[in-house]
C-alpha cells in the first residue's frame, strides 16, 4: 500500500507539475500521431495535368468538395463537389458515395479508384468511362498511354484493350515469377512492367526463382497452422535468374532481351528510349561493383552497344533509370556517386559524358522534371544541410543553378507540368508544416495553408539538433529531447535510439525532428532524455561516410555511438547508470552487436526484428555492403551474433513479427536458442499477423512493451 500511495504521488506531481497542459498517450503518440495530432495538410493536393491550376479537398459548409485555384486567382472556387461527383456515378448506372475516392486530375479528363476499379471522366461527356476492373484474381495491373492493361492472373501476364484479352505467358508459377519487382526490390526496382512511351510494347521481368530454395513463413491463424512457403536467396547462395521480355501489341510477339550470362546479374533501372526503337538496362555483376549501361534493340532483343562502365572497389549502386532530356532525345541525364556525392551528369547516346550538371559535397535526392523548353531540370538536393532538402534548377547547357527554395528545413514539392509554378510542402522543427504555391521564374509565393501546432495543448519536451565530432573528426547529427520540466540540476534516465544502416536518416530539419511519431515525446514527458545519433552508414552524407561499414557492418557505427555516450556521460544532468539502447533491423542488430560487445554500457536494451547472423540475410542488400561470406569470412564472424550470445550480460527485450519476409524470425530463435545453451536470459516478444514492422493498432501495443521494459529497469 505504501508503494502504491508512492506511486500515486510521484504521478500527481508529474501532473500538476505540467498545469493546464496535456500528457500525450500511447494513442496519442504512435496512433493519432498520423491522424488527428498530424499536422493539418490539404487532401489530395495537387496540380491538374496539363494545367498550372492546382486543386484539393476542402471542407465548407460541412461538406468536402474539390476547389480549383491558380497563381493569379484571388479566391478558389469550387471544382466538383459530391452531388455532381455522384451524378456522374448515377449516369453510369454506379452505386453513389458518401466521401470522394482518390481522384488523378487531367485538363481533359479525371481517373478516379472505387473500390479497385477505375473509372475515367471524360469533361465533354456525361458519362463515365470503365478503365480497368481490379478482380481479386489480377495483380499488378499496369495501364499504357494507349489503353492497354497488362495485368497478372494465375501467376501469367496478360493483356487486354477494349474486349480483346491475349494471354502473354504461359509458364507462370511460383518458381516462375513475372511482370513483377526482382531481385528482392534492390536497386530502385519497385515494380515488374515498364510500357514504351507510345504505350503500345511492354518490357517486363521474367524471374526464375527454381534454384532458391523454400522459405516457410507459418499462417498460426488457421487449424492446423500451414506453411507458406517464399522464395528468399540467402547470402552466398544462388540467386534468382531475371530476364526481360519485350510484348509487343500490334504483332501480339514477345522479344527477349539479350542479356546474356552469367545468368545471376542485376538488371536494374529500365528505360525506354524516346523513340521506342531500344531499351536500356543497368546490368551489374553479382559482387556489385561493376554496371554496364546498356542499349538493346526493342525489335530484336539484340545487344547494341555498351554506353559506359562505372566500377567501384567497394560497390556501385545504380538506383535511377537513365532521364531522356526533354525535346532533345539525343540527350539524357545520369545519377551516379563516382565523385563520392549523387549527382547529375549529361550523356548524348553514344556513351559520351558531355558535361556534369551538378557538383559539391552534398547529394541530389532526386529529379523532379523539366521547364517548359527543357533548358533547365529541376532537382532537389541536401545542399544547405544533409539534415534539409530544398529544389533548385540547373541549366543543361551552362550547368549554372539556382535555389527555388530556401532556408535549413525539409521541402516536399511538386512541379506543374511545365515546371512554371510548384506546390511546396515544407516544415521545420519549429513549423508543423506550410503549403504555398510559387512561381519558379520570380520565386514569388502564395501560402495556401499555415498549420497551426497539433501539440500546442501538450506537455512537451525540448528538442535540440546539434552536432558532435567522432573520434576520425567527423561531424555526427544528434538529436535530443529533454524530459517535461527539465531542471539541469536533477539526474535523469537516457534512452538512446538508432539505425545506423543504409538508406535511412533518423534526423531531418523537419517537423519533430524527423521522428515520425511522438513516442520520443510521450518519454520526455516521463522523464527521460530520449537521444537519437545518425552514424556512419546512414544516407545522404557521400558515398564514403555509408561505404565505412563495407565488410565490416558495425564497427564504424559502434565508434561512433561511444563519441556520443561520451557526450552524453559529460551531461550532468544524464544518468550513466539508468541508460536503454533500443533499435529496430538494422539497428536491432546494432543493438544486439554494441550490448555483446560493451557489457555493463546499457542496463537494458530493446532489439526488433534484428539481424543476428548476416549469412541469413538476402543475397543483394547482405552482399553490398558485406560481399560474399566465402570471400568475407571474417567480417561475417565478428558480425555473426548468434555465437556470441553468451557474452550477453545485460537485459535484452527481442521483438519479431511472427510473419517477417526481411528479417526472417529464424535470426531472433537462433539467438534465443544460443542464450538458452550458454544459460543466458533474454527476453522475447511476438507479433503474429505482422511481418517486419508492427503497423496499424498493434503498434500502439508494441510501444507500450518497450515503454515497460525501459521503465522496469531504468525508472
Amino acid at each position: 500500500m505504501k508503494n502504491l500511495m508512492s506511486a500515486f504521488l510521484l504521478l500527481l506531481t508529474c501532473y500538476c507539475s505540467v498545469g493546464q497542459q496535456k500528457m500525450l498517450t500511447m494513442q496519442d503518440a504512435m496512433l493519432n500521431a498520423r491522424t488527428t495530432l498530424a499536422p493539418e495538410n490539404l487532401r489530395q493536393l495537387q496540380f491538374i495535368n496539363g494545367t498550372n491550376d492546382y486543386v484539393y479537398l476542402k471542407k465548407l459548409n460541412g461538406e468536402d468538395v474539390f476547389v480549383k485555384g491558380n497563381f493569379k486567382a484571388k479566391e478558389e472556387a469550387v471544382y466538383l463537389n459530391l452531388a455532381q461527383f455522384n451524378q456522374r456515378l448515377k449516369s453510369a448506372n454506379l452505386d453513389s458515395v458518401k466521401a470522394f475516392p482518390p481522384v488523378q486530375f487531367n485538363n481533359e479528363s479525371w481517373v478516379v479508384n472505387i473500390k479497385g476499379t477505375k473509372y475515367q471522366f471524360n469533361q465533354d461527356q456525361t458519362s463515365l468511362n470503365l478503365l480497368d476492373k481490379a478482380f481479386s484474381t489480377k495483380e499488378n495491373l499496369d495501364q499504357s498511354t494507349d489503353g492497354f492493361l497488362a495485368y497478372l492472373q494465375d501467376h501469367n501476364l496478360f493483356i487486354s484493350k477494349g474486349k480483346e484479352t491475349k494471354q502473354v505467358t504461359t509458364d507462370g508459377s511460383e518458381n516462375i515469377v513475372y511482370a513483377s519487382a526482382v531481385h528482392q526490390s534492390e536497386f530502385g526496382i519497385t515494380k515488374g512492367t515498364f510500357w514504351s512511351n507510345n504505350g503500345r510494347s511492354l518490357a517486363f521481368y521474367r524471374m526464375d526463382q527454381t534454384i532458391v530454395p523454400n522459405y516457410p513463413i507459418i499462417d498460426w491463424t488457421v487449424r492446423p497452422a500451414k506453411v507458406n512457403n517464399v522464395k528468399y536467396p540467402m547470402a552466398g547462395d544462388s540467386s534468382h535468374h531475371v530476364t526481360l521480355g519485350i510484348y509487343h501489341t500490334a504483332t501480339q510477339t514477345t522479344t527477349w532481351v539479350k542479356t546474356g550470362l552469367p545468368a545471376e546479374q542485376f538488371l536494374t533501372n529500365i528505360a525506354w528510349s524516346p523513340d521506342d526503337q531500344y531499351i536500356f538496362i543497368a546490368v551489374l555483376n553479382r559482387q556489385q561493383n561493376h554496371m554496364w549501361l546498356n542499349q538493346y534493340d526493342a525489335g530484336s532483343g539484340d545487344f547494341v552497344k555498351t554506353l559506359f562502365e562505372e566500377t567501384d572497389p567497394k560497390y556501385t549502386e545504380p538506383l535511377v533509370p537513365m532521364l531522356f532530356a526533354k525535346n532533345n532525345p539525343a540527350q539524357f541525364i545520369w545519377q551516379s556517386r563516382r565523385d563520392g556525392w549523387n549527382h547529375l551528369y549529361l550523356y548524348d547516346l553514344s556513351g559520351k559524358m558531355l558535361r556534369q550538371l551538378t557538383s559539391g559535397q552534398w547529394e541530389v535526392l532526386e529529379v523532379k522534371g523539366f521547364d517548359a523548353k527543357g533548358e533547365n531540370v529541376f532537382y532537389t538536393s541536401t545542399q544547405v544541410s544533409p539534415l534539409s532538402k530544398n529544389l533548385y534548377q540547373v541549366n543543361i547547357k551552362s550547368t549554372k543553378s539556382s535555389a527555388i527554395t530556401s532556408g535549413d528545413m525539409v521541402h516536399t514539392v511538386l512541379l506543374s507540368s511545365d515546371g512554371s509554378y510548384l506546390l511546396d510542402n515544407f516544415s521545420d522543427p519549429s513549423n508543423p508544416k506550410t503549403i504555398q504555391l510559387v512561381e519558379t521564374k520570380s520565386g514569388k509565393k502564395k501560402v495556401l495553408l499555415q498549420s497551426s501546432n497539433p501539440l500546442s495543448a501538450y506537455a512537451l519536451g525540448k528538442l535540440d539538433i546539434f552536432k558532435l565530432k567522432n573520434n576520425e573528426g567527423i561531424e555526427l547529427y544528434c538529436r535530443m529531447f529533454k524530459p517535461v520540466n527539465f531542471d539541469s540540476t536533477k539526474k535523469y534516465p537516457v534512452i538512446v535510439y538508432w539505425y545506423g544502416g543504409p538508406h535511412a536518416q533518423m534526423i531531418l530539419n523537419s517537423w519533430n525532428g524527423g521522428a515520425g511519431d511522438y513516442w520520443f515525446q510521450y518519454m520526455a514527458e516521463r522523464g527521460f532524455v530520449v537521444f537519437t545519433v545518425d552514424t556512419r552508414g546512414s544516407s545522404n552524407r557521400g558515398k564514403a561516410f555509408e561505404q565505412s561499414i563495407f565488410r565490416h557492418a558495425g564497427n564504424a557505427q559502434m565508434e561512433d555511438l561511444h563519441t556520443a555516450l561520451n557526450y552524453l556521460k559529460g551531461l550532468p544532468y544524464a544518468d550513466a547508470g539508468k541508460m536503454g539502447l533500443f533499435g529496430w533491423s538494422y539497428g536491432g542488430f546494432m543493438t544486439t552487436n554494441f550490448i555483446l560487445n560493451n557489457p555493463g554500457v546499457f542496463k537494458a536494451a530493446v532489439a526488433g526484428g534484428p539481424v543476428m547472423d548476416w549469412k541469413y540475410y538476402e543475397i543483394m542488400y547482405t552482399e553490398r555492403y558485406m560481399d560474399m561470406p566465402q570471400e568475407n569470412p571474417d567480417g561475417y564472424a565478428e558480425t555473426n551474433l548468434i555465437r556470441q550470445a553468451g557474452k550477453l550480460k545485460d537485459k535484452l527485450l527481442l521483438i519479431h513479427g511472427l510473419q517477417d519476409p526481411v528479417v526472417l524470425q529464424q535470426h531472433s530463435v537462433m539467438f534465443v536458442k544460443a542464450a538458452v545453451d550458454a544459460g543466458v536470459q533474454v527476453d522475447y516478444m511476438i507479433y503474429p499477423g505482422h511481418e517486419h514492422n508492427v503497423l496499424g493498432k498493434d503498434r500502439a501495443h508494441l510501444y507500450q512493451k518497450v515503454t515497460d521494459y525501459f521503465m522496469q529497469y531504468l525508472k
